[in-house]
């Protein structure tokens, strides 16, 4: 057999296979059937992963750092598979509260990052106290919670608002409270001159250890003292080089006055006076602007160092010392504030993980400069989204982003590992596949895969889960949608993967040099470029993000100047052809067409991609294809026995998923229908062979996994599943 078609990798515990199909407007309704889960999500299913789940959460301790794993206090390392709640979400009532918990259990998440929730939930006169009947609600919920064995963090500030009773302790009150930003939800906070002012500071810190000192009636502990508590986040997506920053500094000129002090300061210890400046800065020092007034103003905008940057490798040339010098300033007044919340953090005893933000700061030297900080702190934490349309948040007619990431190797969600740093544990803490591209159901297991798995990558939280149930079509209140079957359908499956610890993480490639030293002078050692459109990045450089599906290249932070050694993807690519062997040899990725990759491990086989008419050959498992579009997950539903010995194989299957009457146009770049509810799945057609079928029986599960009356017949070691025929997604094989 051709060797683009079979792979051989041994036993496994799991199958997982994603196959994927093209879309075209010769549809056949046939193929297709309405997606209706009773969402019971506390009842008995084969698929409930609630006894998966360590609890209660905190048994072992608080989450802690060691080298690049999370670690509990007892030693034991600890992977999160979890979910953004956010908003008013976490106020919810005590009823809505529980079904969200039996949704959770349900699915294997065994973690929940909180997010953006502080804006309306705290006191009406001062933005730094929470608000006690607020809270009430969200400690019953988190306690529930950690009883389940499920952790949270708090992702709670995305802009702090000021309220008026703030106004004694702030520089310009009215200027913070007028500010205005491309995102409303930003106006009137902290957002961006909080990394530099401490007035401004005070306010999020004074919020956060007010949270942390606040005692959960349902726990009877303190915040801080409660190892559920697995992560606090300083602030969400900002950073003292984040371009908005300027927008307001042109309303707020007091505190432009003090940033422009603040890097004055800094220039006379370096320069000492105005001439020495003078003749370093040259013509870069702008008329009016001195030392002596203090009113040299830094330029945060990492897009005018980012242009700079690319500039310099494009012509051979340094870059202007005085962005140098700017970018080492903003660079020491973020850690400067990092370090002051670090310390108020652990001053109120709290032991856990601090995050500081996962945002970015564009490509090159004040890119590497931010990652620092972030990694000064503790995890490197970052986010990332792909696909999506016209509307932007929302879905709406119009073009579509239709592109999948199985046609290109690092692309998409998995290029965002290109910031994973050797000695810290990663986090991806949002991302998601965005309808309406048609192929979000390579996400997840994409995800599971290579980052958590190959990647070694410690924490995903997928965003978001809006309600504790199924979304009634693909989109929720916007594209980001967890509810649906195409993301949340997967998880049990996926979760059961990870907590086996089915995948062997990679072996380091080679390693990005960075060296603090050097970036001052303008110097990295290898290339890299970051494209980012809002929410989306994408990242290129001298080192290839192809090589994320073969192993690790983290960036080192190093005490001296150190080479970056080339290394290119050749050396796992077939000659003549373009596919990679991950070094584990567990996983292969073939981009010779739309692409697609199969996993073999002892607990895990599968394919993921564009795979129709492929035969295929994963150890003892046979898989032939017949959709071009769809995932079939084979799992193993023991925790420690593989395919070989278990007596349970859950078969998950999806494809694509759509609004009944949801239509695109003949080159699917198009959208021209929303459709409305039901969700409608595509049918998944394949074949299975195994020895061990001979002594098995097959039964369709319903919606919700659980077991139903008919039986599929077995045939000769092999199994022919029509899924329009039985209009299901789960399947169970039982072995006598």
């Amino acid at each position: 057999m051709n060797k683009l078609h079979k792979h051989i990798y041994g036993a496994i515990a799991v199958v997982v296979v994603f196959v994927l199909f093209s879309y075209t407007n010769k549809e056949y309704q046939a193929d297709w059937f309405a997606f209706k889960p009773n969402a019971d999500f506390s009842s008995y299913s084969i698929i409930n992963m609630k006894d998966w789940l360590d609890a209660p959460a905190g048994k072992h301790g608080f989450v802690q750092i060691k080298d690049r794993d999370f670690v509990f206090e007892d030693g034991t390392k600890v992977k999160f598979w979890g979910v953004n709640i956010c908003s008013n979400t976490p106020f919810v009532d005590r009823e809505k509260a529980d079904q969200f918990v039996n949704t959770l259990t349900f699915m294997g998440v065994n973690g929940v990052r909180f997010h953006k929730f502080t804006w309306e939930a705290t006191d009406s006169i001062n933005s730094s106290q929470p608000d006690s009947l607020k809270f009430l609600k969200m400690d019953y919920f988190q306690s529930k919670l950690k009883e389940n064995g499920i952790y949270y963090g708090w992702s709670h500030i995305y802009g702090h608002k000021v309220k008026p009773g703030d106004s004694a302790n702030l520089e310009a009150y009215s200027e913070i409270a007028n500010l205005k930003y491309p995102w409303q939800h930003l106006n009137g906070s902290t957002s961006s001159l909080v990394n530099f002012a401490p007035d401004l500071q005070d306010l999020n810190i004074g919020l956060t250890v007010n949270m942390l000192n606040r005692r959960n009636p349902f726990t009877g502990l303190r915040y801080a003292d409660d190892p559920a508590l697995s992560f606090v986040e300083f602030q969400n997506e900002d950073d003292i080089f984040w371009s908005a920053i300027e927008r307001a500094l042109e309303q707020a000129p007091t505190y432009k006055a003090i940033l422009c002090k603040q890097f004055s300061a800094w220039l006379k210890i370096k320069y000492l006076n105005d001439e020495k400046l003078k003749q370093i800065w040259r013509s870069d020092l702008p008329e009016g602007q001195s030392i002596a007034k203090e009113n040299v103003y830094p330029t945060p905008n990492h897009q005018l160092f980012s242009s700079h940057y690319i500039k310099s490798i494009q012509e051979n040339k340094n870059i202007p010392q005085h962005l140098l010098d700017k970018m080492q300033f903003l660079y020491e007044q973020q850690l400067q504030f990092y370090k002051r919340f670090e310390k108020a953090v652990r001053n109120t005893g709290y032991k856990g993980v601090i995050v500081s933000s996962g945002w970015q700061a564009g490509s090159g030297i004040s890119h590497m400069y931010n990652l620092h900080t972030d990694y000064s702190v503790g995890p490197i934490d970052r986010h990332n989204y792909f696909g999506g349309g016209k509307g932007g948040h929302q879905l709406t007619t119009g073009f579509v982003n239709n592109e999948a990431m199985v046609s290109l190797p690092g692309s998409g969600l998995l290029g965002t590992g290109m910031q994973q740093v050797l000695d810290r544990p990663f986090a991806f803490s949002e991302w998601m596949s965005l309808i309406p591209n048609q192929w979000t159901a390579e996400a997840s297991p994409l995800i599971a895969f290579y980052g958590m798995g190959l990647q070694g990558w410690d924490a995903s939280y997928s965003f978001a889960l809006d309600s504790p149930t199924y979304s009634p079509t693909v989109q929720s209140h916007s594209v980001y949608n967890v509810n649906s079957p195409s993301q949340m359908g997967l998880y049990p499956a996926l979760a059961a993967m990870l907590y086996r610890n089915d995948i062997s993480e990679g072996p380091i490639l080679t390693e990005r040099n960075v060296n603090l030293a050097a970036l001052s002078e303008g110097k990295l050692g290898f290339s890299e470029f970051i494209e980012q459109g809002f929410d989306d990045k994408k990242f290129t450089g001298s080192i290839s993000s192809k090589l994320l599906a073969a192993g690790k290249i983290p960036i080192a932070f190093t005490e001296n100047l150190k080479e970056t050694q080339p290394y290119t993807i050749s050396r796992f690519e077939e000659k003549g052809i373009k596919t990679i062997t991950s070094a584990t040899g567990e996983l292969f990725w073939d981009y010779n067409s739309k692409g697609y990759i199969t996993l073999n491990t002892n607990g895990t086989k599968g394919v993921l991609g564009f795979t129709k008419g492929l035969n295929l050959e994963l150890g003892e498992w046979t898989l032939k294809i017949k959709n071009e579009f769809a995932v079939v997950l084979l799992t193993s539903l023991d925790k420690k026995a593989g395919l070989d010995k278990t007596d349970k194989i859950l078969i998950t299957t999806i494809g694509r998923v759509k609004n009944t009457g949801m239509k695109y146009d003949e080159t699917n770049t198009h959208l021209s229908k929303l459709g409305n509810a039901p969700i409608l799945l595509e049918g998944i057609d394949f074949t299975i062979g195994a020895k061990r079928l001979q002594k098995a029986t097959l039964k369709p599960l319903d919606h919700m996994g659980r077991t139903r009356s008919e039986e599929i017949v077995i045939d000769n070691n092999e199994i022919n599943i029509e899924g329009a025929t039985h209009k299901t997604m789960y399947y169970l094989l039982e072995f006598r």
